[in-house]
């Protein structure tokens, strides 16, 4: 089966899980398809679906990660021992484990075809992914705390886990609290990391999107809380610090 019937298939599958959605017209462009199809993930709820639909999804993200191409971080030049800077998507990059910057429910961004990493991160690993996130939740029976962290696997992408994790929302100026919480942000995920055993994991810029966290403090908090964890942990982890936009690539090529 092609991309093209793939996308059409899914998106059939998709639309009749909603009455509401008996009206909606397939686009004829298969750009027009592949944000249709997007659309319809972000706003699915956490409800079973089928092994079929699972199959199918499952070849066709596969599929379109191989065709954007995957980085396997361990091709990059590290900046210092066991530290490694990317500018890229990170649910393009082969690492044991990828930090989503989540939200306290912990399902994912529900606005449909959202370009933050929380959406990303969930249309290329799949329904799945809130799927697990929901069980996740539904046995802790509250709102994630800010600062903590949990893992899933990643499913689709090219790295074998995804640990989420909640940054603290800036409102006013920045205060000390703020920056605690961003440091336990990068504490847990490599806590999380160092538990299962993974060797490697990339940070995204927690916080620093609609949460509002200052861009050059957060980066000096990120370098920071990850040369001391890693210091005092004598750890052997590799750490990724991904960025998406040159000012942020800049920020951290003068810290590193």
């Amino acid at each position: 089966m092609t991309q093209d019937e793939r996308r059409l298939w899914l998106i059939e599958a998709m639309l009749t899980e909603r009455s509401q959605y008996q009206g909606v017209e397939m686009p004829e462009d298969a750009e027009e398809q592949w944000l249709l199809l997007r659309a319809l993930m972000n706003v699915r709820p956490p409800w079973p679906v089928s092994a079929e639909f699972i199959a199918m999804q499952d070849a066709y993200l596969q599929e379109l990660i191989a065709d954007k191409g995957v980085t396997d971080y361990r091709a990059l030049e590290p900046v210092e021992p066991g530290i490694y800077l990317w500018r890229g998507d990170i649910t393009m990059l082969a690492v044991d484990a990828i930090v989503n910057a989540a939200n306290s429910r912990m399902l994912g961004c529900f606005v449909p075809n959202h370009r933050c990493i929380d959406n990303a991160i969930h249309t290329f690993a799949g329904v799945q992914l809130r799927l697990a996130c929901a069980e996740l939740m539904e046995a802790q029976g509250h709102p994630e705390p800010t600062g903590k962290a949990k893992i899933t696997p990643a499913f689709n992408l090219p790295s074998r886990y995804v640990i989420h994790t909640v940054g603290p929302v800036v409102q006013g100026p920045l205060t000390d609290c703020d920056r605690g919480l961003l440091a336990s942000c990068y504490e847990s995920c490599l806590e999380a990391a160092a538990t299962r055993g993974l060797s490697s994991i990339a940070f995204c810029c927690i916080s620093t999107g609609e949460f509002g966290f200052p861009k050059d403090e957060a980066a000096r908090i990120a370098v920071t809380t990850v040369r001391d964890w890693r210091g005092a942990h004598s750890s052997a982890i590799d750490v990724v610090f991904d960025v998406f936009k040159e000012e942020d690539y800049g920020l951290y090529q003068r810290l590193l």
